[in-house]
């Protein structure tokens, strides 16, 4: 009963940033139905759906070239506070389910769009992916190390932390609004937007003369010791975050490091020495000789986790952060609320799995439903 729960929300199916809002929104208690393309109903519902993006929703076939699918979703609109879809500039407008065909049929709905480079600008009608917006949002430039050349964090940054997180954020936002104003609106997500905000920081850094825009120079790019992985006697790696002085000091006593010779933490000409040292330490032990030592104070250590490895973790486990659901291990929702906490809502559905039951509990009669789907609207 999460503490979205009696939002209605519809999903234009799409792939990444949409389904993760999507699945957010949904861990948080709200009732997400999702449209697939009537085309990719296949009917094979027996198989097991492992693509736990869009676990806790479930699916209707509608066919959106067809004049009575369009009329369908827009009925479906009628009982909606939100939509979300994640095409291209224009393309649910040239479909007839645009911002003000949508609005005219329910004027408190919200309506969210997931782009990669936004609903305006020069780039807005190119062709992109996740490192296409993080490089120019002045993001991907900055991660990597010294020497080598820019590498992108897989795809969580313009993706998922930038596009689909502030989605639904925006989504959730604007539905408080219009329970207020009785009015809905556009909310315009798009992923080099949100990559730049989460550089915010490190703008702030840069205008205080504290950061340096070459690759892997910085405290927080690899460029300093104390914030590094390191290599194991047993080939795998470990993560030292040591930023303030007292963790710092203690990182430094317990690993027993050599200090002669050392300078100040700050002092950016005794970082080689350094990294030297630790480099060498590191590979003394073995990772969990290491965790033995380290894990648990404030050395600001952790042992660097495949996924398999974390869900088997002490911590990890205790926390309940990586569940298994219908048989698939995934993360557990997120954030956690005391009084009415998220849920996996239930587990991924194939395209239309649930077309008719579905349809008949956002409104439509039994025949409606019959009659849709002799005209090929509805699969």
């Amino acid at each position: 009963m999460g503490p979205l729960h009696g939002v209605r929300i519809i999903e234009l199916a799409g792939i990444g940033p949409g389904p993760f809002a999507a699945m957010v929104l949904s861990d948080l208690g709200a009732d997400v139905l999702r449209v697939d393309r009537a085309q990719a109903v296949t009917g094979d519902f027996a198989r097991e759906n492992k693509e736990v993006l869009n676990r806790g929703r479930r699916s209707v076939g509608i066919d959106l070239k067809n004049p009575d699918g369009v009329e369908t979703l827009l009925r479906l609109v009628e009982q909606a506070d939100a939509l979300i879809e994640g095409f291209r500039p224009g393309v649910t407008e040239r479909l007839g389910i645009g911002p003000d065909a949508c609005l005219a049929r329910n004027p408190k709905l919200v309506y969210g769009r997931m782009t990669g480079w936004g609903q305006d600008g020069p780039y807005a009608q190119a062709a992109g992916h996740d490192i296409d917006y993080i490089a120019l949002a002045g993001v991907l430039a900055h991660l990597g190390r010294e020497g080598g050349k820019p590498t992108p964090p897989i795809n969580l940054i313009g993706d998922f932390g930038g596009g689909g997180m502030l989605l639904a954020l925006g989504v959730v936002c604007a539905v408080l609004e219009a329970r207020t104003s009785g009015q809905g609106q556009v909310v315009d997500a798009a992923m080099v937007d949100g990559s730049a905000l989460l550089m915010t920081m490190i703008w702030g850094v840069r205008a205080m003369g504290a950061w340096d825009e070459r690759l892997g120079v910085n405290v927080l790019d690899t460029g300093a010791p104390f914030y590094e992985t390191y290599e194991t006697a047993d080939g795998r790696f470990v993560a030292v975050g040591a930023l303030e002085p007292q963790f710092y000091a203690e990182l430094l006593a317990r690993t027993g490091v050599d200090t002669e010779g050392l300078s100040a933490q700050m002092d950016r000409n005794g970082w080689p020495l350094l990294r030297e040292r630790l480099t060498a330490l590191f590979k003394t032990k073995t990772r969990d000789e290491w965790c033995e030592l380290l894990e648990g104070t404030d050395a600001c250590f952790a042992p660097v986790l495949t996924m398999s490895e974390a869900a088997e973790h002490p911590h990890v486990r205790a926390r309940d952060t990586i569940v298994e659901d219908c048989g698939v291990q995934q993360p557990a929702p997120a954030p956690r609320f005391s009084r009415t906490p998220s849920a996996i809502q239930g587990p991924p559905a194939w395209p239309g799995q649930h077309t008719d039951e579905a349809l008949r509990d956002w409104g439509l009669s039994a025949k409606d439903v019959a009659k849709l789907r002799e005209t090929g609207a509805i699969k």
